[in-house]
């Protein structure tokens, strides 16, 4: 889902959706830095305490919008992140911190003025959790097909025997000896190796050697020195170290521990894992990212976003530590030039975006087209294998519900259609748009026996009694009218309220609130769940015509 408009807005009217709120599994943010040297689309010029209100307006309803087991990270340099943090402290609570994250975020050739102090680099990313104790966190790894081959060097060459009879080789050895470099010493074997192969040996053996230590994983080894182990372990430490052969230890519901004079047996098998479809040596990442590209980013997602464009590699991280499947929604209410939608979306992820410019429409909208379409072949597209196909929705924020006439009294914006004031009224009392094409009474529904029946003209007794009657004793109508005859409030099954009161009771003038904001509401059917749209457009409901009437007749006070 995409909404081009501004992004408090968008949030105020996914606040009041029961099938977001409290639903969002992830939330990335990478708001304007506050830095002073705003970029093409963005206002990055406030003055601090604006900054940070507008942070905060924002950072309470994505609070509400997040899963009890979801979790946010926001993107700041180092302008306004230790304020924020104190903000996210208040709003999320520092017992759901979960870790600041360090990126290198540019390079120093990229810089061409001198700077007062160390180069700027560094951008830093804060996650916070929910509800930590409910926290579901995928740990991410970075792969290397390069083994340290000094300490990696030995395998064991009769590893299906008992582990006291385990004999070590060389790896270097190995590898010379089946290159036909056979010798008295490794000495022997490297001469001979590097009078055939000249300056290229040492590569040409290393490249032979770290294949097979990945094949052989298994029993390729190293000794490590274990560091403050328990007592029971240093008194087998200690014995092993007058022994010459491995001894084998034995732990309930863990991996047996392998110890050869002192120093425990650590295999490379134990950091093998298989990322992206290839096998290698794996470690955890860590909260400090130098690895991801920070330059020649124009390409991605085909669109232009100079100085603001995040690598689809960051996204796609992200993504992965706090997500686990296709139910799982990803927000991001600065939408920028889409990445987060775009990743997400390859990814097999739900995905809302919100974004003011129009650049919603000039960089978003065609960057998700491409994606849909196949067309996009940069980022992460190969290794999400990602073929095309798919959908969005496309909103465009409404207009005001109220504005004031020439006289200051609040009144309908005219600008509102019927079926848009319909729908803005079921959203309000959460309803279900759903207009009859049998009952024009029948705009929404909250049940199966409740429904919601929205007019602009002023009802009389007798065409309230009239709809009691239809309505019947089994089912209830909530009727949204400008003014009636007080004589209707004794029809048990119609509750009645008038739209301006009805109104004013939740909203203030001259103040944000959204919750009736939104021009085209998502239908609650299968069918619009994959629907590709590059603008917004209408709904086109067959029942239309039971709101053709909605402003007709005249108007009550």
């Amino acid at each position: 889902m995409l909404i081009h408009g501004d992004n408090l807005l968008a949030l105020k009217a996914l606040e009041t959706d029961s099938n977001v709120r409290g639903k969002v599994k992830f939330i990335y943010i990478d708001p304007p830095f506050n830095t002073g040297s705003a970029f093409e689309h963005y206002d990055d010029n406030l003055e601090h305490s604006t900054w940070l209100n507008m942070m905060r307006e924002r950072l309470v309803i994505l609070h509400d919008l997040l899963a009890p087991e979801g979790a946010i990270a926001l993107q700041l340099d180092d302008t306004e992140v230790a304020y924020c943090k104190v903000l996210m402290d208040e709003i999320f609570g520092r017992k759901n911190y979960i870790t600041t994250i360090t990126i290198e975020a540019a390079t120093t050739s990229s810089f061409k003025t001198v700077n007062i102090g160390p180069t700027q680099v560094t951008n830093f990313i804060l996650c916070y959790s929910k509800d930590k104790a409910r926290l579901i966190y995928n740990q991410p790894y970075l792969g290397s097909k390069e083994v340290d081959l000094a300490h990696f060097s030995r395998f064991i060459e009769n590893f299906e025997d008992e582990c006291e009879r385990w004999r070590f080789k060389s790896i270097n050895s190995y590898i010379l000896s089946e290159m036909g470099y056979e010798g008295s010493s490794a000495n022997s074997q490297w001469a001979k190796a590097k009078r055939a192969l000249g300056d290229d040996a040492i590569e040409i053996v290393n490249e032979k050697a770290n294949e097979f230590a990945i094949n052989n994983a298994y029993r390729v080894f190293e000794t490590k020195t274990l560091q403050k182990p328990a007592a029971w372990l240093s008194d087998h430490l200690k014995r092993s170290k007058d022994l010459d052969h491995v001894i084998k230890l034995d732990r309930d519901g863990l991996d047996p521990l392998y110890i050869y004079q002192g120093r425990q047996v650590y295999f490379l098998g134990k950091g093998l894992r298989e990322i992206d479809g290839e096998k290698v040596i794996a470690r955890p990442v860590s909260n400090l990212w130098t690895d991801l590209p920070t330059n020649n980013l124009q390409s991605e997602g085909g669109v232009s976003f100079p100085s603001g464009k995040k690598p689809e590699a960051l996204i796609r991280r992200l993504i992965q530590m706090f997500t686990s499947g296709s139910e799982d929604i990803v927000l991001d209410s600065f939408g920028g030039s889409g990445t987060t939608g775009a990743v997400a979306h390859k990814m097999g992820r739900r995905w809302i975006m919100a974004e003011l410019g129009e650049h919603a429409v000039t960089h978003i909208a065609p960057r998700m087209k491409n994606i849909i379409l196949g067309a996009d072949k940069s980022g992460v597209t190969e290794v999400e294998s990602w073929k095309g196909g798919g959908g969005y929705r496309f909103f465009k924020l409404a207009p005001s519900l109220l504005q004031k006439d020439k006289w200051g009294n609040l009144v309908i914006n005219k600008d509102y259609r019927p079926e848009m004031l319909a729908e803005a009224m079921c959203k309000h009392f959460n309803y279900t748009y759903a207009p009859s094409a049998e009952h024009y009474w029948m705009h929404g529904k909250a049940t199966e026996n409740a429904f919601i029946y929205v007019t602009t003209n002023s009802l009389t007794f007798d065409q309230l009694k009239a709809l009691s009657d239809e309505v019947g004793e089994e089912r209830s109508l909530l009727i949204c009218c400008m003014a009636y005859e007080g004589a209707g409030d004794s029809l048990t099954n119609l509750t009645i309220k008038k739209i301006p009161r009805v109104v004013l009771d939740r909203c203030e003038w001259g103040k944000d609130d959204y919750s009736l904001k939104i021009a085209e509401l998502p239908m609650h059917d299968e069918e619009s769940e994959a629907v590709e749209i590059t603008s917004a457009r209408p709904n086109k409901n067959k029942a239309s015509a039971a709101q053709a009437n909605l402003f007709d007749g005249t108007e009550g006070n």
